[in-house]
């Protein structure tokens, strides 16, 4: 079955991911929107689409702001929900269409997504998979920019 969707622990992945907006707190708007920078241009790489999940519950008034663009969506909790409620939902929901790939730590949400027949990755095991990806596609994009510019040349 085909992979239609990858649902990520925002939080999770960030206090994960230290080298994604360095210095700054992990829950902080800063560390967010640098998250859904990089996994918009892994996106841009595999084509699959991503759901961000935040546990947003007791956040100030204007807080947290809508962030989705394109084929990343980003959501938030409402308060008496938490991040894991909304994956197990949506991988449930999702079943139907195809194989759902959830990111977390969170070891018993990783069993109950995978009762609910998707697929759980640790969170280092799909950092180093997104910095792989991200190299990769940056290295065919290279070498895809020097040979157009030659063939340019030599139209010239």
């Amino acid at each position: 079955m085909a992979l239609v969707r990858i649902l990520v622990d925002g939080y999770s992945l960030l206090h994960n991911w230290p080298e994604l907006a360095p210095g700054k707190p992990r829950h902080s708007e800063t560390a967010r929107a640098e998250l859904v920078h990089i996994l918009t241009r892994y996106h841009d790489a595999v084509g699959t689409p991503i759901t961000i999940f935040f546990d947003g519950s007791g956040a100030p008034p204007g807080v947290p702001k809508q962030e989705s663009s394109g084929l990343v969506e980003v959501l938030f909790s409402k308060a008496g929900q938490t991040a894991d409620d909304m994956i197990e939902r949506a991988t449930h929901r999702f079943q139907p269409y195809g194989e759902v790939l959830v990111v977390t730590d969170d070891n018993a949400e990783r069993d109950t997504v995978i009762a609910f027949g998707g697929m759980a990755s640790s969170c280092l095991s799909f950092i180093a998979t997104v910095e792989s990806v991200l190299a990769e596609f940056a290295n065919d994009l290279k070498h895809y920019n020097r040979t157009e510019r030659n063939r340019f040349k030599q139209n010239r």
